[in-house]
């Protein structure tokens, strides 16, 4: 990444990394011209803190599962990297925004679901729809625009659809789907099915209306919903100081007597704790949750953006906390897993998104009389 300045105010907010309740720590500003400075021994205590977390928390959850979290971290990271290699060479078309950074929110929550639970989701959307089970070869076929895609080709990168797994999008539209989950809770509840939806927004996306209305009536309907900010602290090329008033979103659910929490989206365990405590809500007491997850998107916001409105000193930094190098480094130093281990689970993940790439390039394109299935207006 290029090392650029912006003209641009910067406002420092320091809250919790272990999933509890948010805490502003500090709350300045200064001149600098850069979006984040960074303070290098500030980050060091911060890694130690998650990894000390990390550590303790890999105690009670089941090696297998830990693996399976790994390798799904791995998968998604090695398949957003293919998708910019074929993206660059014209195999994927369109607007395509990748997940790079952010792959403990996605296996973090959806891995903490049953099969029965609901996801919806915005546009950066390839890796949760793999965790929630579509096959990587269908996701891949379907960002080639192939009939072998999920939804035939017709839906692309920002708008992977499975009902019969419970997912429900992929949106284009900036808080669209913070609506529509909501609806989709308020359905669980009216059927009686117990069932969870985990609903997922950009921080950009709080600025809406939609977000303003839909926390109200979870509320006050008692939804058992999960409303889930991925806080990559960027909207688009705008830095969150530049576009929120308030830094917390967590607490904006408090204006509607919602429970939240402020969760370190680096640490993927700390993220499916956090989820669990949610779903347990959701579940027990039909109550909703917003959960803002503050992570970090290692490209820019889509394969268009070059991103230099960010200092490469300021990507280092997040890149040095990189989610699956920190969990694999707990699990090796816990003896769940070992080099070789480890070695294996990255093959795993290559082969399966080579198998994808191949099913993508045999797919053919969708018939011509499918231009017009599937249109309601």
């Amino acid at each position: 990444m290029p090392k650029t300045a912006t003209r641009q105010k910067t406002e420092t907010n320091e809250n919790s990394t272990n999933g509890a309740a948010a805490k502003t720590v500090s709350n300045t500003k200064n001149n600098s011209g850069v979006t984040d400075k960074v303070n290098r021994k500030e980050a060091q205590t911060e890694n130690v803190s998650r990894k000390k977390h990390q550590t303790d928390s890999i105690k009670r959850i089941e090696p297998k599962l830990l693996k399976e979290m790994l390798y799904q971290m791995v998968l998604g990271r090695y398949f957003e990297q293919k998708c910019a290699e074929v993206y660059r060479i014209g195999k994927i078309g369109g607007f395509c925004h990748l997940y790079i950074g952010q792959e403990a929110v996605g296996i973090g929550t959806i891995m903490a679901l049953r099969e029965d639970d609901l996801v919806i989701s915005a546009y950066r959307e390839h890796v949760q729809a793999i965790v929630k089970g579509i096959p990587p070869e269908e996701v891949m076929a379907e960002l080639y625009g192939r009939a072998g895609g999920i939804v035939g080709g017709k839906g692309g990168s920002m708008h992977m659809f499975d009902a019969a797994r419970g997912f429900y999008g992929g949106h284009g539209i900036v808080g669209g789907q913070i609506g529509v989950g909501t609806g989709m809770a308020y359905a669980q509840k009216y059927k009686g099915t117990e069932g969870v939806t985990l609903c997922f927004f950009g921080e950009a996306a709080v600025n809406q209306g939609m977000f303003h209305e839909s926390l109200n009536m979870a509320a006050l309907w008692k939804l058992p919903v999960i409303f889930i900010c991925e806080n990559n602290q960027y909207g688009m090329g705008t830095s969150q100081t530049r576009a929120m008033s308030i830094s917390s979103v967590a607490k904006k659910a408090e204006a509607y007597g919602i429970a939240n929490e402020f969760v370190d989206g680096m640490d993927v365990l700390a993220v499916r704790e956090a989820t669990e405590r949610a779903i347990e809500r959701a579940r027990r007491d039909s109550l909703p949750t917003l959960l803002e997850i503050r992570c970090y998107r290692f490209m820019g916001h889509s394969m268009s953006d070059p991103g230099k409105y960010r200092t490469s000193d300021e990507i280092k930094k997040y890149q040095e906390r990189d989610p699956i190098v920190l969990f694999r480094s707990s699990l090796t130093d816990a003896k769940i897993i070992s080099d070789k281990d480890y070695e294996e689970i990255e093959n795993r993940a290559k082969d399966a998104v080579e198998k994808a790439l191949k099913f993508a390039d045999e797919s053919p394109l969708p018939d011509e009389k499918e231009l017009f299935t599937d249109v309601y207006a």
